[in-house]
């Protein structure tokens, strides 16, 4: 972690969401001056395509860039990323300073279960080309510009999808976050449908914090930039 003066710069450690990278933050480092950002890429994504997605790659992933950003930085993560923030910030009390979940507080033990088995059986039979070319063009309509544009990825990080949310839905569940030993801030768009049980993991944190960004959808971070940048800014300087 660089300083300033004698004073350490606080550091941010984020996770990307399903087939995304750390490319996803890279628009960051210019709406988060002061701030020094941890990206990495999770196991079958980005630069690590290819790569089988396993329990022990991620969470070693985390460790990695945990490790990396220095004493306790503000961990967070998008989707994906959120859920596996949650699973390591449960395993490591009082390892980061606050944790940030953007659009990851819909149960993955209900409903949503059957809706991605079902989205990664369908896969080879739509074509994870013709799926990424669909969600690509979708998110370009709904705002993603300039880098968040250029950082959308072909369909090659799809072959992660069913190994990494069959982890998500065997082992996240809200009461994870009574464990985490830090505050958390719980992040949804308005049209998110990750925010269907936002007070269900509310509920289960001790020191938290609910935030809806206006007219946003899951995929907030591309589409409404300086809006999450605010809320990242936001819980880093509360840690502080």
């Amino acid at each position: 972690m660089e300083t300033s003066g004698s004073t350490p710069r606080p550091a941010l450690v984020l996770l990307h969401g399903t087939r995304m990278s750390a490319a996803q933050w890279e628009p960051y480092r210019a709406l988060l001056p002061g701030i020094d950002l941890v990206t990495v890429d999770l196991p079958g994504h980005g630069r690590r395509v290819g790569e089988e997605f396993t329990r022990e790659a991620a969470l070693a992933t985390i460790d990695e860039a945990v490790g990396r950003a220095g004493a306790r930085p503000v961990l967070a993560g998008h989707s994906l990323g959120g859920y596996l923030a949650t699973v390591w910030a449960s395993e490591h009390p009082g390892a980061v300073r606050a944790l940030v979940l953007l659009g990851a507080t819909a149960d993955p033990r209900g409903p949503l279960t059957g809706v991605y088995r079902g989205f990664a059986r369908a896969l080879p039979l739509v074509g994870e080309e013709r799926v990424a070319r669909g969600a690509n063009a979708l998110m370009r309509r709904l705002g993603a510009r300039g880098e968040h544009a250029d950082a959308l990825p072909d369909g090659r990080a799809y072959a992660a999808l069913p190994a990494a949310w069959e982890l998500v839905m065997s082992e996240v569940r809200p009461d994870l976050l009574g464990a985490v030993g830090c505050p958390v801030t719980l992040v949804n768009g308005q049209f998110d449908q990750m925010r269907v049980h936002v007070r269900r993991f509310a509920a289960a944190a001790g020191d938290v914090r609910i935030v809806t960004i206006p007219r946003a959808s899951h995929l907030m971070p591309a589409t409404h930039p300086e809006q999450v940048a605010d809320v990242l800014r936001s819980a880093v300087h509360r840690a502080r």
